[in-house]
């Protein structure tokens, strides 16, 4: 038996697990950092959260964060913390804003995820409705799209962070908002992340889900958190994609 004999049979049910997710999906929710770009990838997400920190520091309130949290080079755990200890406050408004307007410069140097862009074109062109779901603002997820041509194939159903923070993934709420917009049925619909998080907001809503792992670390991640298909590039979803426009035609 060849190498590539041996490889055929997981390969085979590798396809058909993703086929069996793919196929059946009328709207798709993508997660914005990570399936369709790596955001601070120009543009460091630890600098970020440095900021967040510094910022805090010359308001005077050093104290509020843990010397852990302090160093944690994801911005997001600043937010969270200062958002558990005084939630609804201006202070967790005007940080959310901040990490907004930090967001917005990354956009520039973020680099776009292999397949994304013709994945996003191709889908929406064989008629499935499109919608972000993410825990990044809004505003980022939409000024990325518009730069790269992609606006069109989501507008208007881009969902992100609001100031009400207890509704960032893993709460469902963003993909409920999605789903409500589109007229989406859950067993209808599939969602594309790359984290735990994203897997248990789809488990909530009770939707398909599909996790994109751009390295080992983010595979296991996934595959521990309890996701059954994992790709590690959209290349595969996007021949599926471009199969079933093929069988159509």
């Amino acid at each position: 038996m060849t190498p590539d004999t041996k490889q055929t049979g997981p390969v085979a049910a590798e396809t058909a697990n993703l086929q069996e997710v793919i196929k059946p999906a009328r709207f798709v929710l993508f997660d914005f950092d990570g399936p369709v770009c790596r955001l601070f990838a120009g543009h460091s997400a630890e600098d970020v959260a440095k900021d967040l920190v510094e910022w805090l520091e010359r308001q005077g309130l050093r104290g509020l964060l843990t010397e852990e949290e302090r160093v944690h080079p994801d911005p997001m755990a600043v937010l969270y913390a200062v958002n558990r200890r005084h939630p609804h406050s201006d202070l967790v408004v005007e940080l959310e804003e901040r990490l907004t307007q930090q967001e917005l410069k990354a956009v520039p140097s973020a680099w776009p995820t292999e397949f994304a862009d013709p994945l996003i074109r191709t889908w929406s062109a064989v008629g499935a409705r499109l919608a972000v779901a993410t825990n990044n603002s809004p505003r980022t997820a939409a000024t990325y799209l518009e730069s790269r041509g992609l606006a069109g194939c989501f507008a208007p159903n881009i969902y992100g962070r609001t100031q009400d923070l207890h509704h960032l993934k893993p709460d469902p709420h963003c993909l409920n908002r999605a789903m409500n917009a589109l007229g989406a049925a859950p067993h209808s619909t599939l969602m594309i992340g790359d984290a735990p998080s994203d897997y248990e907001a789809a488990e909530r809503a009770d939707v398909p889900f599909l996790g994109y792992a751009r390295n080992a670390e983010k595979e296991e991640e996934l595959r521990s958190a309890g996701a059954k298909t994992v790709v590690t590039s959209l290349e595969s979803v996007l021949r599926i994609v471009r199969s079933g426009v093929n069988q159509q035609g």
